[in-house]
């Protein structure tokens, strides 16, 4: 109960904000956060994208694991977790009521588990990769790997923005408040006063698009000012971007455990199932 009531205190745009920030930003003194980008794309395809293509319940539950654990040593914000866990339960109740009232029955209890799994393996790799790197980091391992400068930079430029967005959406909807006026009557169970609000935040939208793509022509207009139209595409400026990415032993370390322990496992979980 407390802890779910301090996870409730903290649903305000401001905590909001800066949890983001501390995803983005904070993150840089944990162990992962350390290894070159390069690695941690090439540990994502193992632990992040081989799992769609797996069936054997043994390797799926032992990839859960590791990305358990490269989730708590990535030191993730619990605010993030709670969204996740909350998006699973609600994934996987909202699949298992759907199969029951379509003549289903209780047998497609155990798909739903192993799909949540996967879901679950692929969430928490994803959030150990991306929530490692800061938009920087991320931005120049994209371009490590042959993704175009102006995708890597919109990319880093939209984890810039993400909170500026964030605080600019709560102003407007704060302002519509101001200037409307609620219902006088909450009606059962509030449904008017829910119906209110989630009139207020469509309409609040319809400005934060207005405001993004000034923002963006402003930010276009910038970068041709400053020649970046021949700086994404010069090969001594992505030379001197990568000369950061140096590999070093805990990198190859890394990977080969990684490796390792994806090949025992992959043999194990045949075994068991032969």
């Amino acid at each position: 109960m407390d802890f779910a009531k301090s996870m409730i205190d903290k649903l305000n745009v401001e905590q909001i904000k800066i949890e983001l920030m501390n995803t983005a930003y904070a993150n840089d003194q944990t162990f992962i956060s350390r290894i070159n980008p390069r690695i941690l794309f090439i540990w994502y395809a193992l632990f992040g994208i081989a799992p769609w293509f797996i069936h054997n319940e043994v390797i799926l539950f032992g990839l859960l694991a590791a990305t358990i654990l490269t989730t708590i040593m990535t030191k993730v914000s619990r605010l993030i977790l709670l969204i996740l866990i909350l998006g699973l339960l609600g994934q996987g109740g909202y699949l298992l009521v759907a199969s029951l009232f379509f003549g289903g029955d209780w047998s497609i209890l155990k798909p739903l588990l192993m799909l949540t799994v996967k879901l679950s393996v692929v969430s928490l790799a994803s959030i150990t990769v991306f929530c490692s790197m800061t938009p920087e980091k991320l931005s120049v391992g994209l371009l490590s790997i042959g993704v175009p400068g102006q995708v890597a930079f919109s990319i880093s430029y939209g984890y810039r923005m993400l909170p500026l967005l964030l605080e600019e959406y709560n102003h407007v909807f704060m302002s519509y408040r101001l200037r409307g006026k609620a219902p006088s009557k909450k009606g059962i169970l509030y449904w008017r006063s829910i119906s209110y609000f989630i009139k207020l935040a469509v309409m609040s939208f319809y400005p934060l698009l207005l405001s993004t793509a000034k923002r963006a022509r402003t930010t276009v207009e910038a970068l041709e000012t400053k020649g970046s139209k021949n700086a994404f595409k010069n090969p001594k400026v992505k030379k001197l971007k990568l000369a950061s990415l140096q590999m070093g032993r805990n990198d190859f370390a890394f990977l080969f455990m990684s490796i390792l322990y994806f090949t025992v496992l992959f043999v194990t979980g045949n075994h068991y199932y032969q």
